[in-house]
């Protein structure tokens, strides 16, 4: 563990964020091994409905920490930021993040995997991969295309052009901007309406929302899923308290 990334948890929120303000925090192998310790504890408690990810001072994330990169590249599954990147794709919990300043990197990368995404305006994202002689990470090159297109995608990987936050809105890259000064607030008050939400149809929906089946297996797995939520406690519940509050005076 890393007092490098700050880890919390209150309400059904758990907290991550990263914390070494001096080097825009850059993340090391130790804060992989931290972050992806939280994460598999906050996968597996019932009571964590949504992982937010956030960062101290200046920016969200200079990326990785080159210097770790360069003494011991990663060679095996067990390494820290291998580990990371294989197991953002099986969150089932709400991954939230909140970006703000530079955004380098997996910084960027990781926000693919994210399910809601708000950034202050001064975020500023870039991906140089190729700039360093290297390739794009955590399946950027299938899912950055799918989501903005091939020849956006290709600018900003092949070229490492970055976008700002309006740009990033218009792309669909988050959700929303919002004041710089407001952002913490703003991403801690949507994990909190996350957590009001049935946790087995939340759950269940962003299975659905990751699931990589074509259409056709995408309506039998939506029927399956549907109608096993219509016999759970919280339609159940949601029902008699729709009714209730629609009862004729």
């Amino acid at each position: 563990m890393t007092d490098h990334v700050l880890v919390s948890q209150a309400g059904g929120v758990c907290e991550l964020r990263l914390n070494r303000p001096e080097k825009r925090n850059a993340i090391t192998f130790e804060m992989y091994d931290t972050l992806w310790d939280a994460m598999v504890r906050a996968e597996a408690d019932d009571s964590v409905r949504a992982i937010l990810l956030s960062g101290a001072g200046a920016s969200f994330t200079a990326g990785n920490d080159l210097q770790d990169f360069v003494s011991h590249p990663p060679s095996g599954g067990e390494h820290g930021p291998v580990r990371f990147i294989r197991l953002l794709p099986k969150i089932h919990k709400v991954l939230i993040a909140a970006v703000h300043g530079s955004t380098v990197g997996i910084g960027v990368t990781m926000l693919l995997h994210c399910d809601l995404v708000l950034a202050a305006r001064n975020t500023r994202l870039s991906m140089p991969f190729v700039k360093l002689g290297l390739v794009p990470e955590a399946a950027s090159s299938l899912l950055l295309p799918r989501l903005i297109g091939h020849q956006r995608a290709a600018e900003l990987l092949l070229l490492g052009v970055p976008v700002d936050s309006a740009t990033a809105l218009n792309f669909g890259l988050v959700n929303r901007v919002v004041e710089d000064d407001a952002l913490l607030e703003e991403a801690r008050t949507l994990a909190r309406s996350v957590t009001e939400q049935p946790a087995g149809a939340l759950r269940a929906t962003k299975q659905l929302l990751k699931s990589e089946t074509g259409m056709s297996a995408r309506i039998e797995e939506e029927l399956q899923a549907f109608q096993e939520r219509l016999g759970s406690a919280e339609f159940k519940n949601a029902v008699q308290a729709f009714f209730g509050k629609n009862r004729p005076g």
